[in-house]
C-alpha cells in the first residue's frame, strides 16, 4: 500500500491518480468553500480551469439554478455572484443552487484528479471523514493520493501541513505504508506546525497575502478542525456530498 503526495497539479500524470483514492486539498480556499457550501445545501459545484468556462457553461443553465462563483490573485472574478471567500457560502445565498466554480489554484488541482477511484475534496474542515474514507481505502488494499493545489502551482506550507496531517493518520495504525518523499516531506510540516494555526498562518505566505488582502477572517474558518464534517466527492466533473442520497 502506498499514500504519496503531489505538490501542485501540474506534475501530475494520469498515472499517478489512476484506480487511486485521490484527497485535494487546497486549504486556503477552496477546499474549505466548497465543504462549506454542500454542507449548506448547495446541489453540487461544477470546477473549471478558467472564468471564460464557466460563462460558456453558464448559458446551458436557467440563472436561477446556477451561481458563478471564483476568483484571480484572491478577488472575486468582475460579474460573478460569489468569489471564494467561505464566508458568502450561507445556505440563504447556495441551497439548491449548482455552483460554478473557479479558483486560481484549487479547481486546477481537482481536475487534474480525473481518472481516479474516487476524488474526495480534503481540507482541516472536514478532515475527521475524510480521513475515514481514506483509510478504508487502504484496508481495500487501494493507494492513496494526495494532491496539494499550492498557490500559483508552487509549493505552499498550508496544504503541505494539511497532507501531513492526513498522513501522520494514515500511517499511524501500519507500518507496511509507504511513502514518497513528498509524503515524507509532509511529516515533517506536520510535526513543526500540528494545531498550531495561528502560527502556520503567521509563516505561510498565502495566509500572509490573504491577510494583507482583506481576508483575514477566512483564516480562522478554513483552521477549523472538522467544523463541517462533509465528504465532497468530484466525480463526472462535477462535486456532491456523499450521503444518503448519493452512494458510492
Amino acid at each position: 500500500m502506498r499514500v504519496d503526495v503531489y505538490f501542485g497539479a501540474a506534475g501530475i500524470a494520469p498515472a499517478d491518480v489512476h484506480g487511486r483514492e485521490v484527497a485535494v486539498v487546497d486549504v486556503l480556499r477552496a477546499s474549505t468553500t466548497i465543504a462549506v457550501a454542500l454542507s449548506n445545501g448547495a446541489r453540487n459545484v461544477i470546477p473549471f480551469d478558467s472564468a471564460d468556462e464557466v460563462i460558456t457553461r453558464a448559458k446551458s443553465f436557467e440563472r436561477g439554478e446556477i451561481l458563478l462563483a471564483g476568483e484571480r490573485k484572491m478577488v472575486a472574478v468582475p460579474g460573478f455572484d460569489l468569489g471564494n471567500s467561505p464566508r458568502e457560502f450561507t445556505r440563504d445565498v447556495v441551497e439548491g443552487k449548482s455552483i460554478l466554480f473557479t479558483t486560481t489554484n484549487g479547481t486546477a488541482a481537482l481536475i487534474a484528479a480525473q481518472g481516479a477511484r474516487e476524488a474526495l475534496v480534503a481540507s482541516y474542515v472536514n478532515f475527521s471523514p475524510v480521513l475515514a474514507t481514506l483509510r478504508a481505502a487502504l484496508r481495500t488494499g487501494t493507494d492513496v493520493a494526495i494532491i496539494c493545489a499550492g498557490r500559483d502551482r508552487q509549493f505552499s506550507l498550508e496544504d503541505a501541513a494539511c497532507a501531513g496531517r492526513y498522513v501522520k493518520a494514515l500511517t499511524a495504525r501500519s507500518a507496511d505504508v509507504a511513502l514518497n518523499d513528498a509524503a515524507q516531506a509532509t511529516l515533517l510540516v506536520e510535526k513543526r506546525y500540528a494545531n498550531a494555526f495561528p502560527r502556520l498562518f503567521r509563516e505561510a505566505e498565502h495566509a500572509r497575502a490573504m491577510a494583507d488582502a482583506g481576508f483575514a477572517d477566512d483564516l480562522a474558518i478554513c483552521a477549523d478542525v472538522d467544523a463541517y464534517p462533509i465528504i465532497p466527492v468530484y466525480s463526472e466533473r462535477q462535486i456532491t456530498r456523499l450521503g444518503p442520497e448519493r452512494e458510492r
